[in-house]
C-alpha cells in the first residue's frame, strides 16, 4: 500500500492527483467505438463473434437467450441457505425503493393553471450484470430489484455465461427473483450495444443499468442519446477516512474486502492519526494469512491501494469530497457535524460498526454507485431513475386569460408572433 503523509515532499502533489475525471483513455474510447459500429452493422453475428472471443463460448442465434427450462434448473439448483439470503435483500431492496419512489402531485400557479408532475416507470429497461470471477447475485438484486419495486413491465438483463454457453445458476435465480423473465447470455460493451441498439432478435431498453468495467462504463457513456443511463458505475472502490476512534481491526477487514473485488479496484485509507495508520497495517498484514485469496488479495493492495496521513481531519474531509469515493466509510468522534460536511461520496457507512459489505449483499440501498469520480455529477442507482416523468399542465379561460399579457410579451420580445396570437385566439 502507498503511503503518504503531510510532511512528506510530494504530498501536495499526491493529494491533487486524487481529484479525478471520469474520463476514457483514448484505447477504450476507439475500442468501444468499433465495437458498437460493429453490433450496429452486424448483430447477433457480431454478438456471438465477441462471446466466442471473450468468453470462449460458441453461440447460435437461437442460445443468445436463457431460456424457460435453464431458469427451472436454477430454481431447482441453488441451496435454501441461498434462496433465504435472496429474499432477505430483495425485501429491504423492496422496502427502500418503494419509499424513494416519486409521486404525482399538481398544484395551481398564480394564473390559475393546474400544473404538476407524472411519474410512470419505463416501459422496457435493460439491467447488465458483470461476469468475472465470482457471480455478482447482488448486483442482479441492486438492479432488477429496484426496476421491480418500480413496476417495470419489462426487464432485459444481460450476462456473460461461462464456455458450456450457461448463466451461473445462483445469479440466474436471482435475476429471476427480481422480475427478470428475458436474459441475454452476452457480456461487455457489446452487450450494452445490443441493449441499446437491438439486433433482429434482442429488443432495444429505453434505459440501462448496472455497472462494468471500463468498456462496459464507456459503452454507456457512448450510447446515451440513443438510451439513457443510470450512471457511470465502473470498477469498485472504497475510501476510509478516520480518526484515532477508527478501529483498526475493522478497517483492515473492509479495505481486504474491497481488495476482493480485482484489479481494477481502488483502496483507500485517510487518517489524522500516524498510531491508526500504522495498527491498521499490521492488522490487514495478519487478516491476509487467513484469507483463501491471500495471493490475488495481495497483488491488488500492491497496485491499488493507498494511506494518506493528514495533518487534520478537515483535510481528510476536503480530500474525500475531492475524490468522490464510490463507498465511503467514514469512523469519528464527531460524525453528525463530519457527515455534514461529506458531499460526493456515492455511499456513506457511518462509524466502526457499519461494514461495507451490508451495504453490498442486504441494507436496501443499490450498491450500483459512481466510480472514478464520477460521484461529483452523479448519485447512486435509486427507485425514481425507473420512472419517466411527465409535467402535466391545464388551464381553464380564467387561467388562459391571466395568462395572456405575460406571453405575449415573451412573443414580442422573442420575435414569436404565432406564440402570442396561440394564447390571444383562446381568449377573444
Amino acid at each position: 500500500m502507498k503511503t503518504v503523509t503531510y510532511r512528506d515532499r510530494g504530498y501536495d502533489r499526491f493529494v491533487r492527483s486524487l481529484k479525478r475525471r471520469a474520463l476514457p483513455g483514448d484505447e477504450v474510447r476507439d475500442t468501444v467505438a468499433g465495437i458498437i459500429g460493429d453490433v450496429g452493422e452486424r448483430g447477433n453475428r457480431a454478438l456471438i463473434d465477441y462471446a466466442a472471443k471473450f468468453d470462449g463460448v460458441a453461440l447460435k442465434p437461437r442460445d443468445l437467450f436463457v431460456i424457460e427450462a435453464e431458469f427451472a434448473e436454477a430454481r431447482k439448483a441453488v441451496a435454501p441457505s441461498t434462496k433465504r439470503a435472496v429474499a432477505a435483500s430483495l425485501r429491504n431492496i423492496t422496502e427502500f425503493a418503494t419509499r424513494s419512489l416519486r409521486k404525482d402531485w399538481s398544484y395551481r400557479n398564480a394564473e390559475g393553471a393546474r400544473v404538476g408532475e407524472r411519474f410512470v416507470p419505463f416501459d422496457r429497461v435493460g439491467v447488465y450484470v458483470p461476469g468475472g470471477k465470482a457471480p455478482l447475485v447482488s448486483t442482479a438484486l441492486m438492479t432488477a430489484g429496484f426496476a421491480k419495486a418500480a413496476k417495470v413491465p419489462e426487464v432485459l438483463g444481460a450476462t456473460p455465461c461461462g464456455p458450456d454457453g450457461r448463466v451461473n445458476p445462483e445469479l440466474l435465480y436471482a435475476l429471476h427473483a427480481a422480475g427478470v423473465r428475458e436474459v441475454i447470455k452476452i457480456g461487455g460493451a457489446q452487450a450494452v450495444a445490443a441493449m441499446a441498439l437491438g439486433t433482429t432478435t434482442i429488443r432495444p431498453v429505453d434505459r440501462i443499468f448496472g455497472p462494468g468495467n471500463r468498456f462496459v462504463v464507456e459503452a454507456k457513456r457512448q450510447l446515451v442519446g440513443a438510451v439513457s443511463i443510470d450512471l457511470l458505475p465502473g470498477p469498485s472502490e472504497v475510501l476510509v477516512l478516520a480518526d484515532k476512534s477508527g478501529n483498526p481491526d475493522f478497517i483492515a477487514a473492509d479495505l481486504l474486502a474491497q481488495a476482493e473485488h480485482g484489479g481494477d479496484s481502488v483502496i483507500g485509507f485517510v487518517t489524522d492519526s500516524k498510531a491508526l495508520l500504522t495498527k491498521v497495517e499490521k492488522a490487514v498484514a495478519k487478516q491476509l494469512k487467513t484469507l483463501s485469496r491471500a495471493d490475488y488479495i495481495a497483488e491488488v493492495l500492491k497496485k491499488g491501494a493507498f494511506a494518506v496521513v493528514v495533518k487534520d481531519f478537515a483535510e481528510g474531509v476536503a480530500i474525500a469530497n475531492d475524490f468522490a469515493p464510490e463507498h465511503l466509510s467514514l469512523v469519528c468522534e464527531d460524525e453528525r457535524k463530519w457527515l455534514k460536511e461529506v458531499r460526493t461520496a456515492g455511499a456513506i457507512y457511518v462509524g466502526n460498526l457499519s461494514a461495507v459489505a451490508v451495504g453490498d449483499f442486504l441494507a436496501g440501498p443499490s450498491h450500483t454507485l459512481p466510480t472514478g469520480g464520477a460521484g461529483r455529477s452523479f448519485s447512486g442507482l435509486r427507485a425514481d431513475q425507473f420512472q419517466r416523468r411527465t409535467s402535466i399542465v391545464k388551464l381553464d379561460a380564467r387561467a388562459v386569460a391571466k395568462s395572456r399579457e405575460v406571453v405575449e410579451e415573451f412573443a414580442r420580445i422573442e420575435g414569436l408572433d404565432a406564440h402570442g396570437r396561440s394564447v390571444s385566439i383562446r381568449c377573444e
